[in-house]
């Protein structure tokens, strides 16, 4: 890892932060190897083992996170199928903090509405539809366009059915007063906490960039508050070290916005720093020369007055037709699912959450929600590649298993050797994990791996 020169002003602003060692902290952002960590899904694997490239690298597991391990050295993600398959996310291990604070602070067994208002690219956000119950609602905004179709791609990746994926103004939820139990804030910020990750970073951080990035805060937590409930859990996080970004905006929202802090549990071996010194002193600092991980802040609060659910159900979009429902039948598992079609395309709904989706879809920017199943074409289905990756996929449905190299390939759009048995559309599979489809035709394989997401690089 090249040398990192840390701008002097930045360290004298943290001089007084508790838990700052001087010496301790420029010696592990000069010197220190970077650490690679991922989280599995869940849904997908059961441990590291089930997964060939990750397996043979000496790990060990992220204290606060189930899923979370790190990693020895760091492989080439891109050349593992099983990451394109969604089997697991690479995400930085502080930040996997929030199921352990999550876990403290609300009945994740239960059902829940949660917001991620910022989301992208989603590690929070697949972190979070991994916890939550199965009847539970999560909604993953982000507000640039481009970086929710980034977020989009992920949680399809991730083969979430409860998931709805919005590109709102953190405003634009006030037209659901009280809707939400949880709200994840991981807030836009000076991002100094990636410095050792990040270097190029350094060059944007001054002190006038913490107040901008300060007032930004603030706007976005006012603006949505509303739609959280009485009582209702908010989670905030920054990968800043800055007072401004964060026990000023705690500060802030106790005696300004009517919340109460939530003091968390945690083991001292640990050694998170409790900011308990500070004004707004609520919150838990992860200080990089003190623990395996990066530099992150964050804080739990409950919401002490406001609004309960004040939503409406409105005329539910129509179900498809008798017909239209035998046609998708032999695809997919339709035990406990509401299928309805926007133009020919048909989605996937949990049957317990249609009143909530349909109330995020009336009232939000949706871009993607529940299960794309395809498109309904002259009484066929073309099966949508978000359903390859999902678990709704019947047993009836043919899957052909891919090597290694033949994987690759067809990750990339390329012409691929493939054994299958039988003719026309089937899973493509590799290690036992769907990729993709493919269509077998009597001489030659149509490979439907979507454009937008082949691999571009030669392994």
């Amino acid at each position: 890892m090249k040398n990192v020169s840390l701008p002097s002003i930045f360290l004298e602003s943290l001089e007084g932060s508790q838990g700052f060692d001087r010496e301790a902290f420029v010696n592990i952002h000069t010197r220190a190897a970077q650490i690679t960590s991922v989280r599995l899904n869940p849904r997908k694997v059961s441990h590291l083992n089930n997964l060939p490239a990750l397996s043979a690298r000496p790990n060990s597991g992220v204290p606060w996170a189930e899923c979370g391990y790190y990693l020895d050295s760091r492989p080439s993600f891109t050349f593992d199928p099983l990451f394109h398959a969604g089997c697991y996310y690479v995400q930085e291990a502080s930040s996997m903090f929030l199921e352990f604070a999550l876990r403290q602070v609300a009945s994740i067994t239960e059902t829940l509405h949660v917001l991620d208002l910022s989301a992208a690219p989603g590690g929070k956000s697949t972190h979070l539809q991994s916890l939550i119950s199965p009847t539970s609602l999560l909604v993953s905004n982000d507000v640039i366009r481009s970086r929710a179709n980034v977020l989009k791609d992920n949680i399809i990746k991730w083969g979430c059915e409860n998931v709805v994926v919005t590109n709102n103004d953190p405003r634009d939820f006030s037209g659901l007063p009280g809707f939400f139990d949880v709200m994840v804030v991981d807030a836009p910020c000076s991002g100094s906490g990636l410095f050792r990750r990040e270097p190029e970073a350094m060059n944007e951080w001054s002190p006038a960039n913490v107040m901008l990035c300060s007032q930004r805060q603030q706007r976005i937590l006012a603006d949505s508050m509303m739609a959280l409930k009485e009582n209702g859990i908010l989670v905030y996080s920054t990968c800043s070290y800055s007072k401004e970004e964060d026990e000023e905006i705690i500060d802030w929202l106790i005696t300004r916005m009517n919340f109460e802090p939530i003091e968390l549990e945690i083991p001292s071996h640990w050694n998170i720093v409790h900011s308990s010194s500070e004004p707004g002193g609520h919150g838990y600092r992860f200080w990089p020369d003190k623990l395996k991980g990066e530099g992150f802040f964050i804080a739990c609060l409950r919401k002490k007055n406001g609004d309960a659910h004040s939503w409406k159900v409105s005329k539910l979009p129509s179900m498809l037709s008798k017909n239209e429902m035998a046609t998708i039948k032999p695809w997919i598992n339709i035990e406990g699912k509401f299928f309805f079609k926007h133009e020919s395309t048909v989605y996937a709904w949990p049957e317990s959450l249609v009143n909530e989706m349909d109330a995020a879809l009336k009232n939000l920017r949706v871009i993607y929600s529940g299960v794309r199943a395809g498109e309904l074409m002259r009484d066929k289905l073309v099966p949508d590649h978000a359903l390859a990756l999902s678990n709704l996929v019947t047993a009836e449905v043919p899957r052909t298993e891919l090597n290694y190299e033949n994987a690759i390939k067809y990750l990339q759009r390329r012409d691929f050797e493939a054994n299958a048995s039988v003719k026309g559309w089937q899973l493509v599979n590799y290690e036992g994990h769907s990729l993709g489809w493919m269509n077998v035709l009597a001489n030659r394989i149509n490979n439907y791996y979507p454009k937008e997401l082949r691999i571009l690089k030669d392994n």
